[in-house]
């Protein structure tokens, strides 16, 4: 690490002066001594630069010595930050991640931020003692490609309702409920949604925020309109503002100023935002100077846990740079396609049709930047997928209408089997046909009677299913399908034929509100009634209008 402190005094400056001679002179620049000729006078000069060369010797040697004890101190005082705490809740990890053809493995890092009101957090959150434990604010699925030429953020929308692992007592609920177990519980919940192999978690707090804005000497960010949100305080004129401190968690929080006033318009102003933080932390004013990186540093140790595979400097450093190989014109942010839940779901956020294409996209290593670089990837990976498609049977040649399929959903999604049902009769089966609840299943399954080989395969045309997914069974009397968490969203299995399997980047990000880290977005500021000023409901910009008396989060 860069010395920052003062060389010690006598160390240059006297190497430089080099051994003073008895008169006064000093080395080639004193004055010749009057007695001994030019012999000794060679003598002496050779024995004062000889001496000089012992002083620049041992004043070098202090220097290093210096730095190389600051460098140390630095080291475990960063070591001495960090926090850490086991990946998973449930052990080793079943899912893996695909190397390429050279062996390069991609890496996933959950990125999750808390709403916990302990501590310091208890200030700046506005709810001190609540009993409820932390929850998971924020969650991004970070994905680094495996030759680090590209990066893609997907969001998960803090209230999408799922099915969660055992580590968070089973069931269905709310994605981010499960940080109140464990960092490596909420790890888990998002594993079995998603399918994506996570590597690593970094969690981040309110005061982690505050503190690593102010590291970077603020981030820029602009807003379309006035704005302001009672809840989180942001208070923001139209136009382009630097946040610091405070402002940035305000920003980051505020859920009813922006979009239409629900969480995902708060992911959307999240990308902007962590754009632009993108941005100030490659300037060259951030990481040329020793001290900006000393204190970006030290912000991000306090602020952050991490798993304990990331649980070192050194790890760090290495996950860092990876990150800083990527250009910023190849970072893609993305929000999970999502749909809003009806009846007793109603204001909750349900997987949307596209979401497994974006999943799957992520998993298989697709870059999701426009080009070509994205469209052959996402092709090659499909490719690779392993999941041939059932021969197409026509359904000609089977009398469908007497096939009654039983469908159980073993999704955790509402209304999975439902769904499946209802388009297995449109296409002709029988409406015999029912939808269950099923156990929880990780991959779909087709069990059919033996001998009913040409049935199943009418069943696994009409809805893609792969050649894997079909088990003939002896014991079997009916037609049942059971629903597996790789099929979460959509009429068609996502990897059934080359053309459902080759995910195109149009596909994996449709109405997912992508956009890439190089370009400057203003945060979309709602026109919505999403807010209450003086018992009244009103947009945020009318808020900002009506509150003359609370000051401006940032000038």
């Amino acid at each position: 690490m860069t010395d920052l402190s003062t060389p010690p005094s006598g160390g240059r400056a006297a190497a430089r002066r080099g051994s003073p001679t008895k008169d006064g002179g000093g080395g080639a620049g004193g004055r010749i001594p009057a007695q001994g000729g030019r012999a000794a006078a060679r003598k002496a000069a050779k024995k004062g630069r000889k001496k000089g060369l012992r002083i620049l010797a041992w004043t070098t040697a202090g220097v290093v010595g210096v730095a190389g004890s600051l460098g140390a101190y630095v080291y475990f005082k960063l070591n001495g930050n960090i926090s850490s705490s086991a990946l998973h809740a449930s052990g080793a990890p079943a899912l893996k991640e695909k190397v390429d053809a050279f062996g390069r493995s991609p890496i996933n890092i959950l990125v999750m931020g808390s709403d916990s009101r302990s501590g310091a957090n208890c200030k700046l959150g506005g709810a001190c003692g609540t009993a409820e434990g932390e929850r998971a604010d924020v969650e991004m699925v970070v994905h680094i490609a495996a030759d680090r030429s590209n990066a893609t953020v997907m969001s998960i929308p803090r209230d999408l309702v799922t099915e969660l692992p055992s580590c968070a007592g089973g069931g269905t609920g709310m994605i981010n409920s499960a940080l109140t177990h464990s960092e490596g519980c909420q790890v888990d919940a998002v594993e079995k949604l998603t399918s994506i192999p996570i590597d690593h978690f970094v969690k981040i707090t309110f005061t982690g925020v505050v503190s690593m804005s102010d590291a970077v000497g603020g981030v820029n960010v602009c807003v379309t309109d006035n704005v302001y949100d009672p809840d989180s305080h942001l208070k923001l004129k139209k136009g382009t503002h630097t946040l610091k401190g405070q402002a940035a968690l305000e920003f980051v929080r505020t859920r009813h100023g922006f979009g239409d006033g629900s969480d995902i318009g708060r992911t959307v102003a999240q990308h902007i935002y962590l754009s632009a933080a993108i941005k100030a932390m490659k300037s060259a004013g951030t990481l040329t100077n020793p001290a900006k990186v000393y204190d970006l540093a030290n912000a991000a140790t306090k602020a952050l846990k991490v798993d304990d595979g990331l649980g070192s400097i050194p790890k760090l450093i290495g996950l860092a740079d990876d990150l800083n190989k990527v250009p910023t014109s190849r970072i893609t942010f993305t929000t999970m396609q999502y749909v809003y839940g009806t009846g007793a779901l109603k204001g909750r956020v349900l997987i949307g049709p596209n979401a497994t294409k974006l999943f799957q996209s992520i998993a298989n290593d697709t870059p999701l930047t426009k080009g070509k670089a994205g469209a052959s990837a996402g092709a090659s990976a499909s490719a690779s997928s392993g999941a041939a498609p059932v021969a197409a049977t026509s359904q000609a040649s089977v009398s469908t209408a007497s096939i009654a399929v039983r469908v159980e959903n073993g999704t955790g999604v509402t209304g999975r089997a439902g769904a499946i049902v209802e388009q297995l009769v449109a296409k002709g089966f029988s409406k015999d046909s029912s939808a269950l609840t099923g156990s929880t299943a990780d991959t779909t399954t087709l069990t059919y009677p033996a001998g009913k080989t040409a049935q199943a395969h009418a069943i696994a045309t009409a809805l893609g299913l792969p050649s894997s997914a079909l088990k003939a069974s002896a014991a079997a009397t009916h037609y049942t399908l059971l629903i597996g968490a790789d099929w979460k969203a959509g009429a068609v299995f996502p990897s059934s034929s080359a053309s459902a399997a080759a995910v195109s980047t149009k596909e994996a990000l449709a109405d997912s509100n992508a956009q890439t880290s190089d370009k400057s977005v203003c945060a979309p500021v709602g026109h919505q009634l999403t807010v209450v000023v003086n018992h009244r409901a009103m947009t945020p910009v009318e808020a900002y209008s009506a509150s003359t008396g609370i000051p401006d989060s940032a000038p």
